[in-house]
């Protein structure tokens, strides 16, 4: 009996295994394997996270029918019925469909590799086509401020040029790039955000923070990456956009997308065009414009070849033809008007880029090289003044970039990355009424060496170091960096991050554009003695997203502080002997920018949708800048508030029909104001007031079935509550750069889109 018991107890614990059952499989998207998915038995106590390779396996587990439940970040969880027989394995092949495609999408700006974005040590945040669709951004300018510490600016009443502004920092601390290439240039600066239509981008990809190392000077503030559409299948879609401006101008946009790729999916080319025409906008009834007459048409492709599974051939271009005109008198020549400011601008950009990846997937090297155009005729006078001038800018890049991947280094996988780049800029305007003249050759060659190491599963760590050497520095600058990311659970990640960086001493997109004040023109000269700015910049952050059964929720919070050297400032030098201003850039001591950013998401079960972000920061010069001769200087950052944001409120976001809720808002920042208008008898600084910019969009999406195609309906209203500036200088004698606030007063739109959405 004693012998009998030990059997009995022995064996039936393998007995009961034997009888047990497993569930095992791979977890997948349409972008390949999801990595640490979870899995569980709705209601029990088993369940698991998917490996790496999206590899899950469930052991031990009582035969029965049972509900598996996967989850993953970014992706709409699914629920699969099973039945589980004694001692069977069943094996399991799951397809995941994201619920927001920018969460864990794979970006290359971070790393100059393809990474997930919520693996990467380098926080990347993403503005997706589905974003400029939902708050109706037309152009790239009116979509960016939908993205947290960005905030888009219109700095002239004439001509309406933009910059962009990153944690706090000016245009030219923002490195911009087209296709992951630096060739969008300070001249393109000036009005490039608004002359590309949104319709030929795939997505933005933006950094924030010190991002040298990678692409070189200007990245202090951080990176902008704009992605052109690349074909996924065949395809083609038409729209068409009417606004009204306050009741007084016609805005029209007319867009053409189409994509072809062949059966073997081993060819494409995408296709795009756009024509914008917009009539001039007076918003005090002055007859001078606040918004400026403008005539767009752009086209262009991009298309790729893989000759073979290891080798991809991507070649694309745009042009750009855009007339602009902004003053008084617009259906008379530029040179006729009381005052003026005209450009037509022919823009040419392309670039081709191979790539070859090893067999065994472990070495990768691209050969790349892109180059841009651009010829100017622009007038600006007052009185009839001969102010006209041309411009011509060309810029050619070329490069080499080699990966090489080791999956046993020191216990993880480390990714090194070398590479070398030139690039060339020649910039020449010129304005002979005005001695005007920048006449600018630039040579910027740069080396890295980067390493991007996964030490585990939790931790990654990047570092690396880029040796620059610019035309207009003596010396070779270093810009190092080191980023890591440390991942608590599939949910939740660490990031840390110190930079340096410096900006080359040259001529910018603001000493490009000269502006109206004070009965004259406002010309901003180079100091001969201007040296390199150099920057340090910290950041750290926490980056929570949580998925449930029909809930995706999150928040990202990030702390910036940057250290800027022998900054570069504008100050008053006095006037010339026609009585122009003068302004000079100089260096002008050391200053410090920091702040926090705090991002929101929800999605509940592709109801509702919401997306916002808030920036709070300070940006203080060490000394006083002394803007104005007539006025004491300040330390404050000029035409900077301390707090920022925005947010996107979506209901039903899937479904056919879908409201749309935006808004931006500006906290008070100080505004320079020159005197010289009529009642403005001396400079001052002013403070402007909080602005909150609110929009709304109705669409409603119809299937063709005889066709297969969708029709789309829209309409909506931008800026519902006229949040405008109230306050423009009137007459000839305006500052035309006193400017701040929304960049348009209350517009109402319809729209029309048909094709493949």
């Amino acid at each position: 009996m004693v012998y009998l018991k030990i059997l009995l107890f022995t064996f039936i614990p393998f007995l009961a295994s034997a009888q047990q059952a497993s569930v095992e499989g791979t977890i997948t998207s349409q972008k390949g394997e999801i990595t640490y998915a979870s899995v569980m038995l709705k209601g029990t106590k088993w369940g698991a996270a998917a490996d790496e390779k999206g590899n899950f396996i469930l052991k031990g587990v009582d035969p029965g029918s049972y509900l598996l439940v996967i989850s993953a970040i970014g992706y709409k969880p699914q629920e699969q019925s099973i039945n589980l027989e004694p001692g069977a394995t069943q094996k399991l092949s799951i397809k995941l469909t994201e619920a927001s495609a920018t969460l864990n999408e794979v970006v290359v700006t971070g790393t100059r590799t393809t990474r997930r974005r919520l693996e990467s040590p380098v926080a990347v945040n993403v503005l997706d086509s589905k974003t400029f669709s939902l708050t109706q951004s037309n152009t790239l300018s009116e979509g960016l401020c939908f993205q947290p510490g960005l905030r888009m600016e219109t700095d002239c009443q004439t001509c309406n040029y933009t910059q962009l502004r990153m944690n706090g920092l000016g245009g030219s601390y923002s490195q911009l790039l087209v296709n992951s290439r630096p060739i969008f240039t300070s001249l393109m600066s000036l009005y490039g955000l608004e002359q590309i239509p949104a319709n030929m981008i795939e997505r933005v990809e933006v950094v924030r923070g010190g991002g040298s190392v990678l692409y070189g000077s200007s990245a202090i503030a951080g990176t902008v990456n704009i992605i052109t559409k690349e074909p996924q299948e065949s395809s083609y879609t038409l729209s068409t956009n009417s606004a009204i401006i306050d009741g007084q101008a016609w805005d029209h946009f007319f867009n053409a997308n189409v994509n072809v790729v062949n059966e073997e999916q081993n060819t494409g080319i995408s296709f795009f065009g756009s024509h914008r025409d917009k009539e001039a906008y007076d918003a005090n009834g002055d007859g001078y414009s606040e918004l400026s007459k403008l005539k767009n048409n752009s086209f262009g492709f991009n298309a790729y070849f893989k000759p073979t599974s290891q080798d991809r051939l991507e070649v694309n271009g745009w042009s750009i033809h855009e007339l602009r005109h902004g003053g008084n008198k617009l259906d008379k020549p530029a040179d006729q008007a009381d005052q003026s400011e005209y450009r037509i601008h022919d823009i040419l950009v392309g670039g081709v880029n191979y790539e070859h990846r090893s067999k065994d997937g472990k070495t990768s090297y691209s050969i790349y090289t892109a180059a841009q155009n651009t010829k100017r005729v622009h007038y600006t006078g007052i009185d009839q003044a001969d102010g006209w001038g041309n411009t011509k800018n060309h810029t050619l890049q070329g490069g080499l970039q080699l990966n090489y991947t080791s999956h046993n280094f020191l216990g993880g996988t480390n990714t090194f990355t070398t590479g070398a780049e030139h690039l060339y800029d020649y910039t020449f305007d010129e304005i002979e009424a005005y001695n005007f003249l920048v006449d600018q050759k630039t040579n910027l060659t740069g080396l890295f060496l980067q390493s991007d190491w996964d030490v585990s599963p939790a931790i990654t760590i990047l570092s690396g170091i880029r040796a620059n050497k610019h035309t207009n520095v003596n010396r070779l600058v270093y810009t190092p960096r080191l980023s890591a990311v440390y991942k608590l659970g599939s949910t939740t990640q660490f990031r840390a991050s110190y930079a340096e960086g410096f900006k080359a001493p040259q001529a910018f997109e603001t000493d490009l554009h000269i502006a109206f004040a004070g009965g004259g023109i406002s010309l901003i000269q180079v100091d001969p003695n201007l040296k390199e700015e150099t920057s340090r910049s910290m950041n750290a952050s926490v980056d929570f997203n949580k998925p449930s059964e029909h809930m995706i929720f999150g928040f990202t919070l990030d702390a910036f502080y940057t250290w800027l050297y022998d900054a570069f400032v504008l100050e008053e030098i006095g006037t010339d002997e026609n009585g122009n201003q003068q302004l000079l850039r100089k260096n002008g001591g050391n200053s410090t920018v920091h702040g926090i950013t705090m991002e929101g998401r929800l999605n509940y079960d592709q109801v509702f949708q919401l997306e916002s972000g808030l920036t709070m920061q300070r940006s203080r010069y060490d000394s006083p800048i002394a803007w104005s001769s007539e006025i004491a200087g300040t330390r404050t950052y000029l035409r900077t508030p301390d707090t920022y944001g925005y947010y996107v409120f979506t209901l039903m976001p899937q479904s056919r029909f879908t409201t749309a809720l935006s808004g931006v808002i500006t906290g008070p920042m100080l505004v320079p104001h020159f005197g010289g208008a009529p009642s403005v008898v001396e400079d001052v600084l002013y403070t402007s007031p909080t602005f909150v910019e609110n929009n709304l969009k109705l669409a409603y999406r119809f299937t063709l079935k005889s066709i297969k195609q969708d029709l789309q309906l829209s309409a909506g209203v931008q800026n519902m509550f006229n949040q405008y500036q109230k306050d423009f200088d009137i007459g000839k004698n305006r500052d035309s750069n006193y400017l701040y606030g929304p960049a348009r007063p209350r517009t109402f739109y319809v729209g029309l889109k048909f094709g493949l959405m």
